[in-house]
Parts: C-alpha cells; structure tokens; sequence
C-alpha cells in the first residue's frame, strides 16, 4: 500500500481534496492509504473544521496550527513542520491543491527531500506576478512529478514553460464535488428561507483576495459597486474576516448599509446561496467556477482570471475594482443566455478517479524500476 500525505490549509483546498479523498475511500483504498494534514492556515471554525464535517472527509490526521502571519513567515513555519512530518511519516508521494502558501511549503519540503510531488490543478495561470498564488503555483509545478490540469488551456500553459512530463488533462476536481453536493445543498440548507429571500431575486458577493483588499482605491470601488447594486436587489455578503478588518481599518463600513453581511459559511449554505442567485461578483476562483457550475452569471472583480473558459463562454465578466464596470457588467448579466453554460469546458466529472488512478500507476512504475 502506498501513503500519500496531503497537504491542505485553506477553504477552497478542503472542497477538492473532498473529492480525491471520497474517490480513494470509495475505489482505491487497498492501494492507497490518504494522511490528511492540516496547515492551519484557515483556523476559523467556520473556515476549517465545519468543511470536514459537512463534506464528509476523514479529519486531518494532523494539525500544524500555523495561523495566519506574513507569506515568509507562515510558509517558513510551514515548510519547517512539513518537512518534519515527511521524515517522520515516510510518505511515497506529496498531494498539494491549488496555490496557497501551504501548497508551496508542501511543495518544497517534499523536493528537498526527494518525495515526489503530485499537484492538482497545475497549470493554471494569471499572468500576474503580482499575485502571491501566481507564484506559488509556478514553483510548485516546477517541482512537481504530476500535474493534474483542469483544463486544456492548463496545460497548453506548463508546454509553453518546457513542462511535458507528469502532465494529464484530467478535468476539475470542484466540478466532481459539485455534481455531488448540489442536490443535497437544496436538501440540508435552510439559509436563503432564514435570510427571507425565497422567491427573491438577490446577488451573491465575495471580496478576500489581497490585490483588493489591501488596497483602500480597489476595495472602496468594489464596496461601492455593490452598494449601487444593492439599490436594485438584495447583495449578501459574507464576509472575510481579514476583509471585515479592513474595510474598519480603511473607515468604509458606511458603503455596507444596504448589504446583508454574513459570517463565513459552510460549504452547503454557500453552495444553496449560489444556486439560487441571480447572479454572482466575486473575485474568488472557486466562486468563478462554481457560479458556473449552477449556471448563473458571473461577475468578477479583477483584471485577469485563470478560468479562461467561463469567460470565452461569456458566462464571467472581468470588471477589475472598477465600481461603474461592476454595476454595468451585473445589469447586462441580466439577459444572459442559458446556452453559454452548455459546454463542459472542466471536464466530466470524474477527475477525482482518474487523479487517483495516476498516481497509483506513477508509484507502481517507481517501485518496479
């Protein structure tokens, strides 16, 4: 049996790693036996643990406890203690998600250590250096053994920087996840009838990413445009702790009168919240293909996106922190035409079993060669 350690630390990172780990669970479990670790770097109980619960995922087996700090510092204490528990643990291979500090830390301490690493959702890319994610995605592919790309576009971006080996197109892990906890979000959620929007046209919002919230021009036209917005319909808003902080610091409270505010929410909460809005702005990744997923416009709220595909299918509309763009990009998704979210750009839902089948087939070849 083969032990993978995966590597997770942040809100989007637990919603595909549910998928690979159902996938193991369900089909692969002879071969493969899963340790979840946890970084810490999202350690809100509404940001963390309520994910596992909900999803239906084994809990970590780990804790690292690294809360949030500077990028230097979280990563360092990350890649100190990841690199202990790889000595420890003796995995054969490293699974990282996405593009967070915690995928970069597991990423190099398993290259140092010579452990191979297996990456979901290589390939991705902004083109903006400016981006903390942009550069811990480039440097976690480049070490990586396998990269797993969601999309054509993906890996069509690790040819074009010499990377050809370890590459498979296996669709999107969060399109597998979404199949599966669409129909129980309408079930278990109660929250669009607690909010009294049932029967309500309403627009769904999210603010976290840094190039925003760090900057008091961008998040005050992102405020502003929802609150022009919130004239015409109900925005809900839950809210970042970190951005919640920021908009006090910056004295921009004011601009949320008319916004129904909410805490983090769980996974299902958010999933029903996105079904049933008329449309969604964000400057979330997963939030972007999600909105895609329960076929309602998008609109996002930055001047380049990875997922290329929603917006050739004219399903996402880039506005930037541009508060007269986001307000004319809301009202002109009003008319969007159902067949834009016909095409299956993210694959067939299956990417979690061709994932596991990849690595089960890279480590057999190891140990045989």
């Amino acid at each position: 049996m083969y032990k993978i350690l995966t590597i997770v630390g942040a809100r989007p990172q637990f919603i595909k790693a549910a998928a690979v780990s159902r996938a193991i669970l369900d089909e692969f479990s002879t071969v493969l036996n899963e340790v979840i670790v946890h970084t810490g770097q999202h350690y809100d109980e509404n940001m963390s643990q309520v994910f596992f619960d909900e999803l239906e995922i084994p809990r970590p087996a780990v804790n690292l406890a690294v809360k949030a700090s500077s990028h230097g510092a979280m990563t360092g204490r990350m890649l100190e203690q990841i690199e202990e528990l790889i000595l420890s643990e003796q995995p054969d291979a490293i699974l990282i998600y996405g593009d967070t500090n915690s995928t970069l830390a597991g990423a190099l301490a398993a290259s140092k250590l010579h452990v191979p690493v297996f990456h979901v959702e290589a390939g991705l890319r902004s083109f903006n250096m400016k981006m903390p994610e942009e550069v811990n995605r480039i440097l976690s592919d480049r070490v990586s053994s396998l990269l797993f790309c969601p999309t054509d576009s993906a890996a069509e971006n690790l040819s074009a920087e010499g990377i050809n080996q370890g590459v498979s197109v296996v669709g999107d892990v969060m399109f597998d996840v979404a199949l599966f906890y669409q129909d129980l979000a309408k079930e278990k959620s109660r929250l669009i009838g607690e909010l009294d929007l049932s029967g309500t046209k309403y627009v769904l919002a999210t603010c976290h990413r840094a190039e925003n919230t760090d900057s008091f021009e961008r998040l005050s036209e992102i405020l502003r445009g929802l609150a022009a917005i919130a004239e015409q319909y109900p925005v809900v808003l839950p809210l970042h702790p970190r951005t919640k902080k920021l908009i006090e610091n910056y004295e921009l409270s004011n601009l949320l009168a008319k916004i129904v505010l909410l805490d983090p929410l769980p996974y299902l909460d958010m999933i029903a919240l996105e079904q049933g809005a008329t449309a969604i702005v964000t400057d979330s990744g997963g939030v972007q293909k999600e909105a895609f997923f329960c076929g309602v416009p998008c609109i996002t709220m930055r001047d380049e996106t990875e997922w290329i595909e929603t917006v050739a299918l004219g399903a996402n509309t880039l506005t930037g922190a541009d508060a007269g763009k986001i307000l004319s990009a809301f009202e002109s998704s009003q008319s969007s035409e159902s067949s834009r979210w016909a095409a299956k750009p993210y694959g067939d839902g299956q990417a979690s079993k061709a994932i596991a089948q990849h690595m089960i087939n890279f480590l057999n070849s190891k140990e045989g060669s």
